[in-house]
């Protein structure tokens, strides 16, 4: 299976970006793994609601040009549907069972997600009902994925 993550901005914190390797070695007896990273705009420390929404706009429409063709979509996004570990494991088979080889899920910036991308994914999914940065949520969700994969295949994993 092809997992894609496409993110917004770039992993700045040393501490995150051997996490994000530690789990991306990991899963690669289970998929293939691509990062995508999309530049964020720079922004004044006071934004106005029209200035985020155009920055928002900027962000959608580089998001949109780097999902692949034929990828299921999941939206990491704060009204998204909560999963255990469990869940997204079955999550996972089902897209296998069903053909889907190839599952992108989507990371926005401190703004969040353009209503263009949210629109386009066909899930939106949830990590926590608490706030997380960005850049964190990487880390989070290559875990979960690693852990779902894990489940799926029946090998312990509660470390």
């Amino acid at each position: 299976m092809q997992i894609n993550i496409i993110a917004v901005g770039r992993v700045k914190e040393s501490f995150l970006a051997d996490g994000i390797a530690e789990y991306t070695k990991r899963l690669r007896p289970y998929v293939n793994l691509r990062i995508a990273e999309v530049d964020d705009d720079r922004r004044p420390v006071n934004l106005s609601p029209a200035q985020q929404d155009q920055i928002l706009a900027r962000e959608g429409e580089k998001i949109l040009a780097a999902i692949p063709k034929g990828s299921v979509t999941v939206a990491l996004a704060v009204d998204g549907k909560p999963y255990s570990s469990e869940e997204l494991a079955a999550f996972f088979k089902k897209r296998e069972v069903s053909g889907a080889s190839q599952i992108t899920f989507i990371i926005g910036g401190d703004l969040g997600l353009a209503i263009s991308v949210l629109e386009r994914c066909d899930f939106r999914l949830s990590l926590s009902a608490m706030t997380f940065t960005h850049q964190m949520v990487r880390l989070i969700l290559l875990e979960q994925i690693y852990r779902a994969f894990r489940i799926m295949r029946g090998e312990p994993y509660h470390k």
